[in-house]
């Protein structure tokens, strides 16, 4: 079953000869790396959206190491609890998480805004269909999904109601109160605890939320890990200078991952 969609003209895509085209011929080339770019000049609001390539390399050396692998069992393990055929994963940056969802479905669409991430995710797995794209205009057909997950990452609703099959899934993954709070603690000088429970209110009308549980990761970073970390959230431009490389100098740190995962179902 095909599930991508043209984003200019909203037709199915077909795939033949590493060429997705659709009935209106208009025509998108899978990369060497193999991804497609479907994310159109007329969508774009910049050169180069998304993370930066700093970020992204950032991001891959730190979850290669395994510091978040209790978050990813976690997820893996409720999808195949859910038993779901067609999956969507939002904001799939640099494949970690999706790289493992994808052996608990038939099919597995990863979708990111950042073409350099992508390209990184596309040389991971080869039976996931990676996309440039964005959340504003996914480019998946009208109900061919069984479950949406956007793990730290933008949840665009009216999109996801419009890919979702009724009575299909969306999960979010989101920070819980004590992620990486002794890190913020060094960085800032006011802490705000996050407020991961606004998803609830802002999807509670087309959404029914079935569960929410909070997954805990403690770890001790070195150094190189360290900065891998600072470098691959918000908080390596949002800090000052000088509390960054403050932080950067420590040889040891002792921190906690924090997750909470909620999950719903369509209405």
């Amino acid at each position: 079953m095909n599930l991508l969609m043209c984003p200019v003209c909203r037709e199915e895509l077909l795939l033949t000869d590493q060429t997705w085209r659709c009935a209106n011929q208009h025509s998108y080339d899978v990369a060497k790396q193999g991804y497609v770019n479907l994310h159109v000049v007329q969508h774009k609001h910049s050169k180069n959206p998304g993370d930066t390539p700093e970020s992204v390399q950032a991001r891959r050396a730190f979850l290669s190491a395994g510091f978040y692998a209790p978050l990813q069992q976690a997820v893996v393990e409720k999808i195949r609890e859910l038993g779901v055929d067609h999956l969507l994963d939002i904001g799939c940056g640099e494949g970690y998480y999706t790289y493992a969802m994808q052996a608990e479905v038939k099919q597995c669409v990863g979708v990111d805004i950042a073409k350099n991430a992508v390209q990184i995710a596309a040389k991971l797995n080869k039976h996931i269909t990676w996309v440039v794209g964005t959340g504003a205009t996914l480019p998946v057909l009208d109900a061919s999904i069984d479950l949406c997950t956007s793990l730290f990452s933008p949840i665009p609703k009216q999109e996801i109601l419009r890919v979702l099959k009724p009575n299909a899934y969306l999960m979010v993954v989101t920070p819980a109160i004590e992620h990486l709070y002794a890190m913020r603690e060094v960085l800032f000088e006011e802490v705000n605890p996050h407020e991961s429970h606004k998803f609830v209110e802002q999807l509670q009308n087309e959404f029914e939320l079935l569960e929410e549980y909070v997954i805990d990761a403690p770890f001790v970073l070195q150094q190189a890990d360290l900065k891998n970390l600072i470098a691959m959230t918000p908080y390596a431009y949002k800090a000052k200078p000088e509390r960054r490389q403050a932080l950067e100098k420590n040889q040891k740190f002792a921190l906690k991952g924090q997750f909470q995962i909620y999950l719903f179902k369509k209405k």
